[in-house]
């Protein structure tokens, strides 16, 4: 199977072509840039030196396909998603363009969007522990944002099982990656470097993705913190009975029982007793940890990932994998490292 990556110079589309490489069943045809069109890969990303035999493709010289990723800023993919539904069977996107179902949400978070609500109705969202069924067969896929992802999956167990109690709160941590490839004021070195910027204190646009798919209001604080990959959430939720540690962790066994790219951790001591995106680098894992207080009327749901590998490229992959009727896991068995 044939594959082309569109917006290859950005960190999520290295992240896509990293993968599709060693992907087993799909073959990258094309990585599309119009800034390093006929330029190697190396250029964008210098980890992948030893791919001599691809160079970045022109946008407008790309051919059919049986799988395109789109990395995009926001806004473009849907601009395209007439030419672009006849390049390739299965479109995976991973900008926000149709993660929403609510036209008037997406624009009161995103600006205007006209005709995009026809198009987003056909998109399934690219997470497969809540939408496997879904995704198998689907021609349109729109992966969630990196700490939407983590958030969901740490909410969601509680959340089928009726156990929110009014707002989940929801306080993430990001590393620098998760602002892009392109530079801004507030990633320059001297700003960012040691830093702990809250950035996101209310309103944050994934606070939309998390209430839409787990059915409670999600609150979420951002905040930057001094590393380059990573996503840390701690969801902190009123249940609507007292629920102690081990009931959780029942719960969260249950509904995480054989999924593949979710584990959950459960030391009660130790360096690593709860998750930590540390050792998630590259990975397509999302670790998820518990607690509760000793009344049982305070949960908190620890969730961490790569942000661009399960946030995003990973993520993309794993979805595409059940879309094409492969093997979910395939191209994603990276474990991470440890010590980094």
């Amino acid at each position: 199977m044939r594959a082309v990556v569109l917006g290859g110079t950005g960190y999520v589309g290295g992240e896509l072509i990293r993968l599709l490489l060693h992907h087993p069943k799909i073959e990258l045809a094309q990585a599309a840039s119009r800034r390093l069109a006929g330029r190697p890969l190396r250029l964008a990303h210098p980890n992948l030196r030893h791919v001599r035999h691809l160079a970045f493709t022109d946008p407008a010289d790309l051919r059919p396909a049986d799988v395109l990723f789109c990395a995009l800023p926001p806004g473009e993919t849907a601009a395209m998603r007439h030419r672009l539904a006849g390049l390739a069977d299965v479109v995976v996107d991973l900008s926000p363009d149709f993660r929403l179902r609510d036209q008037q949400t997406h624009e009161r978070v995103y600006g205007p969007a006209p005709g995009r609500a026809e198009a987003a109705a056909a998109f399934v969202p690219g997470l497969p522990e809540l939408y496997r069924d879904r995704l198998a067969g689907a021609r349109r896929v729109s992966v969630p944002g990196c700490m939407a992802t983590a958030a969901i999956l740490a909410l969601t167990p509680l959340a089928e099982a009726g156990l929110v109690e009014g707002e989940a709160l929801v306080d993430a941590r990001t590393g620098s990656s998760g602002s892009g490839a392109t530079a801004t004021a507030a990633s320059h070195h001297a700003e960012r470097a040691g830093a702990m910027r809250v950035y996101g204190p209310a309103g944050h646009r994934h606070e939309a993705e998390i209430s839409q798919a787990c059915g409670v209001t999600a609150r979420m604080t951002v905040t930057a913190v001094p590393r380059v990959r990573g996503v840390q959430v701690v969801a902190h939720v009123s249940p609507r009975r007292p629920i102690s540690r081990a009931e959780l962790l029942a719960l969260f066994r249950g509904r995480y029982a054989g999924e593949p790219f979710v584990r959950l951790v459960a030391d009660r001591s130790g360096v690593h007793r709860m998750p930590d995106p540390k050792i998630l680098d590259g990975a397509n894992f999302c670790d998820i940890g518990v607690a509760a207080d000793a009344d049982g009327r305070r949960v908190v749901v620890v969730a961490a990932l790569d942000n661009l590998v399960k946030g995003a490229a990973g993520g993309a992959v794993q979805s595409a994998n059940l879309a094409l009727g492969l093997d979910e896991t395939a191209g994603l068995d990276f474990p991470g490292l440890h010590p980094v």
